[in-house]
């Protein structure tokens, strides 16, 4: 479903839904959310993420995204509480599998804490601090500080990283042995969402579908070869069916 993009000033004095992504980059969790807005056809509008502006910090409470806000209601930030939001406001079709635990933890480990895309990000943080790729000294430094990187942290999030694609790739290969291309049962779930949209963290999409930065194409393409090993077709073939089938195509950003 189409969004437009306004200014802090404009989505402070409007109501109904607006949401806060990071501008020019294909943050897993604000295309998953974009994503999750656009498969129930929820309407809501854009504000890109501001550094330095006291109005927006008062606004949206925090210096992230997604944000999402709707009228005067607390701003909501979490995977889950946006998911969960969405699924309140419309109800069909519902992204919450039959097996809803099931479907819970897989979406946690892919865009939760210590998830896929968490352990990815001090992955590329670690590369980028021994000048190894990943993403670039000053915002490596940056991104690191935010997200709890320590030299440890750093060298598990590598295993973390090549364990959750493994697991991942197991379960679609099970799932297509039934017959179905995605993670629970016939149809797309938020967790299908969720995969397709962190693989921009391994694997971003063509530049086609998703322009970005150069050099921000050049951090999230960044792969050693265990790296490499560990993603499996499957995955990237799931990515593009989820992207074909069910999401906007080219991205927003």
């Amino acid at each position: 479903m189409p969004f437009e993009y306004i200014s802090t000033d404009e989505a402070i004095a409007s109501d109904g839904l607006r949401m806060v992504v990071v501008g020019n980059v294909p943050s897993p969790w604000g295309e998953a959310a974009k994503g999750i807005f656009h498969v129930k056809r929820i309407a809501w509008k854009a504000v890109r993420l501001e550094y330095d502006n006291p109005a927006f910090d008062a606004w949206a409470k925090q210096q992230t995204g997604p944000v999402a806000i709707y009228n005067n209601d607390t701003p909501l930030s979490g995977w889950r509480e946006i998911l969960e939001f969405a699924e309140q406001v419309a109800p069909e079709p519902s992204l919450i599998a039959s097996d809803a635990y099931a479907m819970f933890g897989l979406c946690h480990d892919l865009v939760g804490e210590n998830g896929l895309g968490w352990a990815r990000r001090l992955q590329l943080v670690e590369m980028g601090l021994k000048g190894q790729g990943g993403f670039l000294e000053p915002v490596a430094k940056y991104i690191g500080h935010k997200y709890g990187y320590t030299p440890e942290t750093g060298t598990a999030s590598s295993a973390r990283v090549h364990d959750l694609l493994g697991q991942i790739a197991d379960r679609l290969k099970a799932q297509k042995a039934m017959g179905s291309p995605y993670f629970f049962g016939q149809s797309l779930s938020a967790a299908d969402i969720y995969c397709a949209t962190v693989m921009a963290l391994i694997s971003p999409l063509p530049e086609a579908q998703c322009q970005m930065k150069e050099t921000t194409r050049e951090a999230f393409s960044s792969l050693d070869d265990a790296t490499k090993a560990a993603l499996d077709p499957i995955i990237l073939a799931h990515r593009d069916l989820v992207y074909e089938k069910h999401l906007e195509l080219p991205l927003s950003l």
